[in-house]
Protein backbone atom coordinates (compact mmCIF):
# COMPACT_ATOMS: atom_id res chain seq x y z
CA UNK A 1 0.00 0.00 0.00
CA UNK A 2 1.32 3.43 -0.98
CA UNK A 3 0.72 6.78 0.71
CA UNK A 4 0.19 9.87 -1.44
CA UNK A 5 -0.20 13.53 -0.47
CA UNK A 6 -1.80 16.07 -2.79
CA UNK A 7 -1.05 19.74 -1.98
CA UNK A 8 -3.51 22.25 -3.45
CA UNK A 9 -4.38 25.92 -3.11
CA UNK A 10 -8.19 25.98 -2.82
CA UNK A 11 -11.12 23.58 -2.37
CA UNK A 12 -12.05 22.04 -5.76
CA UNK A 13 -8.46 22.20 -7.09
CA UNK A 14 -7.78 18.72 -5.78
CA UNK A 15 -10.65 17.22 -7.80
CA UNK A 16 -10.05 19.33 -10.92
CA UNK A 17 -6.28 18.92 -11.19
CA UNK A 18 -5.67 15.48 -9.68
CA UNK A 19 -9.10 13.87 -9.26
CA UNK A 20 -8.35 10.98 -11.61
CA UNK A 21 -5.11 10.13 -9.81
CA UNK A 22 -6.73 10.38 -6.40
CA UNK A 23 -9.67 8.17 -7.42
CA UNK A 24 -7.28 5.71 -9.09
CA UNK A 25 -5.25 5.28 -5.92
CA UNK A 26 -8.31 5.14 -3.67
CA UNK A 27 -9.56 2.26 -5.82
CA UNK A 28 -6.16 0.55 -5.51
CA UNK A 29 -6.44 0.67 -1.73
CA UNK A 30 -3.68 3.23 -1.26
CA UNK A 31 -3.75 6.03 1.31
CA UNK A 32 -4.71 9.36 -0.28
CA UNK A 33 -4.20 12.53 1.77
CA UNK A 34 -5.11 16.10 0.77
CA UNK A 35 -3.63 19.35 2.06
CA UNK A 36 -5.52 22.52 1.07
CA UNK A 37 -3.74 25.82 1.69
CA UNK A 38 -6.70 28.25 1.76
CA UNK A 39 -10.48 28.06 1.74
CA UNK A 40 -10.92 29.90 -1.56
CA UNK A 41 -12.62 32.92 -0.07
CA UNK A 42 -12.23 34.90 -3.33
CA UNK A 43 -13.86 32.28 -5.53
CA UNK A 44 -16.51 33.39 -8.02
CA UNK A 45 -19.82 31.79 -7.08
CA UNK A 46 -21.88 30.11 -9.81
CA UNK A 47 -25.35 29.33 -8.31
CA UNK A 48 -27.68 32.32 -8.12
CA UNK A 49 -28.95 31.28 -4.69
CA UNK A 50 -25.41 31.56 -3.29
CA UNK A 51 -24.25 34.69 -5.13
CA UNK A 52 -24.63 36.71 -1.93
CA UNK A 53 -21.54 34.89 -0.57
CA UNK A 54 -19.32 36.50 -3.21
CA UNK A 55 -17.83 39.98 -2.81
CA UNK A 56 -18.52 42.42 -5.66
CA UNK A 57 -15.64 42.49 -8.15
CA UNK A 58 -12.85 44.81 -7.06
CA UNK A 59 -14.02 44.93 -3.44
CA UNK A 60 -11.78 44.14 -0.50
CA UNK A 61 -13.06 42.41 2.61
CA UNK A 62 -12.23 44.33 5.79
CA UNK A 63 -9.77 42.55 8.06
CA UNK A 64 -12.30 42.22 10.88
CA UNK A 65 -15.21 40.88 8.78
CA UNK A 66 -15.74 37.13 8.46
CA UNK A 67 -15.62 35.48 5.05
CA UNK A 68 -19.09 34.06 4.45
CA UNK A 69 -17.89 31.87 1.58
CA UNK A 70 -15.16 30.17 3.62
CA UNK A 71 -17.32 27.78 5.69
CA UNK A 72 -19.39 26.91 2.61
CA UNK A 73 -16.31 25.92 0.65
CA UNK A 74 -14.88 24.05 3.63
CA UNK A 75 -18.07 21.98 3.76
CA UNK A 76 -17.94 21.43 -0.01
CA UNK A 77 -14.38 20.15 0.39
CA UNK A 78 -15.42 17.85 3.22
CA UNK A 79 -18.27 16.37 1.18
CA UNK A 80 -16.15 16.02 -1.94
CA UNK A 81 -13.39 14.20 -0.09
CA UNK A 82 -15.94 11.95 1.61
CA UNK A 83 -17.35 11.15 -1.84
CA UNK A 84 -13.85 10.46 -3.13
CA UNK A 85 -13.06 8.23 -0.15
CA UNK A 86 -9.74 9.81 0.74
CA UNK A 87 -7.88 8.85 3.88
CA UNK A 88 -7.60 12.39 5.23
CA UNK A 89 -8.15 16.00 4.20
CA UNK A 90 -6.79 18.94 6.17
CA UNK A 91 -6.55 22.68 5.64
CA UNK A 92 -3.22 24.38 6.31
CA UNK A 93 -3.16 25.60 9.90
CA UNK A 94 -6.46 24.03 11.01
CA UNK A 95 -6.76 21.91 14.13
CA UNK A 96 -6.21 18.60 12.34
CA UNK A 97 -3.12 19.97 10.60
CA UNK A 98 -1.68 21.38 13.83
CA UNK A 99 -2.29 18.14 15.71
CA UNK A 100 -0.57 15.90 13.14
CA UNK A 101 2.32 18.30 12.53
CA UNK A 102 2.64 19.10 16.23
CA UNK A 103 2.76 22.78 15.25
CA UNK A 104 0.27 24.56 17.55
CA UNK A 105 1.54 27.88 16.23
CA UNK A 106 0.77 27.10 12.57
CA UNK A 107 -1.29 29.86 10.96
CA UNK A 108 -4.22 29.76 8.57
CA UNK A 109 -4.18 31.77 5.36
CA UNK A 110 -6.69 33.38 3.07
CA UNK A 111 -7.27 33.14 -0.67
CA UNK A 112 -5.19 35.91 -2.26
CA UNK A 113 -7.35 36.25 -5.35
CA UNK A 114 -5.91 36.94 -8.77
CA UNK A 115 -2.84 39.13 -9.21
CA UNK A 116 -3.60 42.83 -8.80
CA UNK A 117 -6.85 42.41 -6.88
CA UNK A 118 -7.45 44.09 -3.49
CA UNK A 119 -7.55 40.73 -1.72
CA UNK A 120 -3.80 40.32 -2.26
CA UNK A 121 -3.19 42.98 0.38
CA UNK A 122 -5.28 41.25 3.06
CA UNK A 123 -3.06 40.54 6.11
CA UNK A 124 -3.78 36.81 5.88
CA UNK A 125 -3.38 36.54 2.09
CA UNK A 126 -1.43 33.39 1.25
CA UNK A 127 0.83 35.23 -1.18
CA UNK A 128 1.91 37.52 1.64
CA UNK A 129 2.95 34.62 3.87
CA UNK A 130 6.60 34.03 4.64
CA UNK A 131 7.53 31.04 2.47
CA UNK A 132 10.09 29.61 4.87
CA UNK A 133 7.77 29.91 7.87
CA UNK A 134 4.91 28.17 6.06
CA UNK A 135 7.31 25.60 4.62
CA UNK A 136 8.50 24.73 8.13
CA UNK A 137 4.90 23.97 9.12
CA UNK A 138 4.32 21.90 5.99
CA UNK A 139 7.64 20.07 6.43
CA UNK A 140 6.58 19.04 9.95
CA UNK A 141 3.27 17.79 8.53
CA UNK A 142 5.03 15.85 5.78
CA UNK A 143 7.48 14.31 8.24
CA UNK A 144 4.61 13.17 10.45
CA UNK A 145 2.60 11.81 7.52
CA UNK A 146 5.63 10.23 5.76
CA UNK A 147 4.10 9.96 2.27
CA UNK A 148 5.79 8.05 -0.53
CA UNK A 149 4.76 10.67 -3.09
CA UNK A 150 3.72 14.34 -2.97
CA UNK A 151 1.91 16.01 -5.86
CA UNK A 152 1.46 19.75 -6.45
CA UNK A 153 1.44 22.33 -9.27
CA UNK A 154 4.21 23.33 -11.64
CA UNK A 155 6.28 26.51 -11.16
CA UNK A 156 3.59 28.70 -12.77
CA UNK A 157 0.78 27.20 -10.73
CA UNK A 158 -0.87 25.59 -13.72
CA UNK A 159 -2.37 28.80 -15.06
CA UNK A 160 -0.68 31.58 -13.10
CA UNK A 161 -2.92 31.95 -10.04
CA UNK A 162 -0.76 33.50 -7.27
CA UNK A 163 -1.97 30.99 -4.65
CA UNK A 164 -1.12 28.07 -6.94
CA UNK A 165 2.36 29.49 -7.45
CA UNK A 166 2.77 29.98 -3.69
CA UNK A 167 1.57 26.42 -3.07
CA UNK A 168 4.29 25.15 -5.43
CA UNK A 169 6.91 27.31 -3.69
CA UNK A 170 5.87 26.24 -0.20
CA UNK A 171 5.65 22.56 -1.11
CA UNK A 172 9.08 22.57 -2.77
CA UNK A 173 10.66 24.39 0.19
CA UNK A 174 8.96 22.02 2.64
CA UNK A 175 10.23 18.90 0.87
CA UNK A 176 13.72 20.34 0.61
CA UNK A 177 13.69 20.64 4.41
CA UNK A 178 11.80 17.40 5.12
CA UNK A 179 13.45 14.37 6.62
CA UNK A 180 10.83 12.09 5.05
CA UNK A 181 12.20 12.60 1.51
CA UNK A 182 9.14 11.60 -0.54
CA UNK A 183 9.24 11.85 -4.33
CA UNK A 184 7.70 15.07 -5.63
CA UNK A 185 5.67 15.37 -8.84
CA UNK A 186 4.20 18.45 -10.53
CA UNK A 187 1.06 18.39 -12.70
CA UNK A 188 1.58 18.94 -16.44
CA UNK A 189 -0.48 18.14 -19.52
CA UNK A 190 1.09 16.81 -22.74
CA UNK A 191 0.30 19.10 -25.65
CA UNK A 192 -1.13 16.21 -27.69
CA UNK A 193 -3.65 15.49 -24.92
CA UNK A 194 -4.75 19.14 -24.80
CA UNK A 195 -5.23 19.15 -28.57
CA UNK A 196 -7.16 15.88 -28.49
CA UNK A 197 -9.40 17.15 -25.67
CA UNK A 198 -10.20 20.36 -27.51
CA UNK A 199 -11.03 18.43 -30.69
CA UNK A 200 -13.22 16.09 -28.61
CA UNK A 201 -15.15 19.06 -27.21
CA UNK A 202 -15.81 20.41 -30.70
CA UNK A 203 -17.00 16.99 -31.84
CA UNK A 204 -19.08 16.04 -28.81
CA UNK A 205 -20.62 19.28 -27.54
CA UNK A 206 -23.67 19.75 -29.72
CA UNK A 207 -25.41 23.14 -30.09
CA UNK A 208 -28.27 21.73 -27.99
CA UNK A 209 -25.85 20.71 -25.22
CA UNK A 210 -24.18 24.13 -25.23
CA UNK A 211 -27.54 25.91 -25.17
CA UNK A 212 -28.78 23.77 -22.28
CA UNK A 213 -25.63 24.15 -20.18
CA UNK A 214 -24.57 27.65 -21.14
CA UNK A 215 -21.06 26.32 -21.78
CA UNK A 216 -18.76 27.71 -24.47
CA UNK A 217 -16.23 25.55 -26.30
CA UNK A 218 -12.79 27.18 -26.61
CA UNK A 219 -11.67 28.05 -30.13
CA UNK A 220 -9.21 25.66 -31.68
CA UNK A 221 -6.56 28.38 -31.86
CA UNK A 222 -6.97 29.65 -28.29
CA UNK A 223 -3.81 29.60 -26.21
CA UNK A 224 -3.27 26.80 -23.72
CA UNK A 225 -2.28 27.45 -20.09
CA UNK A 226 1.40 27.18 -19.08
CA UNK A 227 0.85 23.68 -17.67
CA UNK A 228 0.39 22.37 -21.23
CA UNK A 229 3.88 21.39 -22.40
CA UNK A 230 5.58 19.38 -25.16
CA UNK A 231 4.85 15.68 -24.76
CA UNK A 232 8.43 14.71 -23.97
CA UNK A 233 8.43 16.95 -20.90
CA UNK A 234 5.79 14.78 -19.21
CA UNK A 235 7.45 11.75 -17.65
CA UNK A 236 4.61 10.06 -15.74
CA UNK A 237 0.86 9.61 -16.20
CA UNK A 238 -2.23 8.11 -14.66
CA UNK A 239 -4.78 6.97 -17.24
CA UNK A 240 -7.98 5.48 -15.81
CA UNK A 241 -11.36 5.96 -17.48
CA UNK A 242 -13.05 4.22 -14.55
CA UNK A 243 -11.86 6.97 -12.20
CA UNK A 244 -13.88 9.67 -13.95
CA UNK A 245 -17.17 8.69 -12.30
CA UNK A 246 -15.65 9.21 -8.84
CA UNK A 247 -14.03 12.45 -9.96
CA UNK A 248 -17.41 13.70 -11.17
CA UNK A 249 -19.02 12.69 -7.89
CA UNK A 250 -16.48 14.79 -6.00
CA UNK A 251 -16.73 17.74 -8.39
CA UNK A 252 -20.53 17.88 -8.00
CA UNK A 253 -19.98 18.65 -4.32
CA UNK A 254 -18.05 21.81 -5.24
CA UNK A 255 -21.31 23.46 -6.24
CA UNK A 256 -20.21 27.07 -5.78
CA UNK A 257 -17.30 26.70 -8.20
CA UNK A 258 -17.95 23.95 -10.75
CA UNK A 259 -20.75 22.98 -13.14
CA UNK A 260 -20.64 19.40 -14.43
CA UNK A 261 -22.60 17.95 -17.34
CA UNK A 262 -21.79 14.42 -18.46
CA UNK A 263 -17.97 14.34 -18.83
CA UNK A 264 -17.67 18.08 -19.36
CA UNK A 265 -17.24 20.76 -16.71
CA UNK A 266 -16.96 24.53 -16.57
CA UNK A 267 -15.98 27.08 -13.97
CA UNK A 268 -17.61 30.50 -13.57
CA UNK A 269 -16.33 31.57 -17.01
CA UNK A 270 -18.51 28.85 -18.61
CA UNK A 271 -15.61 27.61 -20.76
CA UNK A 272 -16.07 23.88 -21.33
CA UNK A 273 -13.32 21.43 -20.41
CA UNK A 274 -13.18 17.67 -20.81
CA UNK A 275 -12.91 15.16 -17.98
CA UNK A 276 -10.64 12.87 -19.95
CA UNK A 277 -9.61 10.23 -17.39
CA UNK A 278 -5.91 11.01 -17.68
CA UNK A 279 -3.43 13.23 -15.84
CA UNK A 280 0.23 13.90 -16.54
CA UNK A 281 3.15 14.60 -14.24
CA UNK A 282 6.86 15.28 -14.16
CA UNK A 283 9.11 14.43 -11.25
CA UNK A 284 10.63 17.44 -9.50
CA UNK A 285 13.84 17.74 -7.48
CA UNK A 286 12.89 19.87 -4.45
CA UNK A 287 16.46 20.43 -3.31
CA UNK A 288 17.77 21.44 -6.73
CA UNK A 289 14.47 23.18 -7.56
CA UNK A 290 14.27 21.77 -11.05
CA UNK A 291 12.30 19.31 -13.11
CA UNK A 292 13.81 15.87 -13.57
CA UNK A 293 13.47 15.62 -17.33
CA UNK A 294 16.07 14.20 -19.66
CA UNK A 295 16.97 11.50 -22.10
CA UNK A 296 17.36 9.01 -19.30
CA UNK A 297 13.68 9.19 -18.30
CA UNK A 298 11.97 10.36 -21.48
CA UNK A 299 9.44 7.72 -22.53
CA UNK A 300 6.86 7.39 -25.30
CA UNK A 301 3.45 8.63 -24.20
CA UNK A 302 1.95 5.16 -24.32
CA UNK A 303 4.48 3.82 -21.83
CA UNK A 304 4.74 6.61 -19.25
CA UNK A 305 4.95 5.01 -15.80
CA UNK A 306 2.51 5.86 -13.03
CA UNK A 307 3.63 7.78 -9.96
CA UNK A 308 3.81 4.52 -8.05
CA UNK A 309 4.00 1.32 -10.11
Amino acid sequence: MARLLFAHAHPDDESLWTGVTMAHHVARGDEVHVLTCTLGEEGEVIPDDLKHLELPAGSARPDDVADELAPVRREELRRAMTAMGVTSSVVLGDDAFRALANRPEARTYRDSGMAGTPSASHPRAFTGADIEAVAADVAAYVDALAPDVVVTYDEQGGYGHPDHIRTHEVTVAALAASTARPRLFITLTPQSWAQEDRAWLHAMCSPEFLHETGFVVPERGDAYPPSVVPDDEVTHAVVDDAAVSLQIKALREHRTQVSVADEVYALSNDVAARLSGREGFTEYDARARRRIVGAENATPSATRPELIA
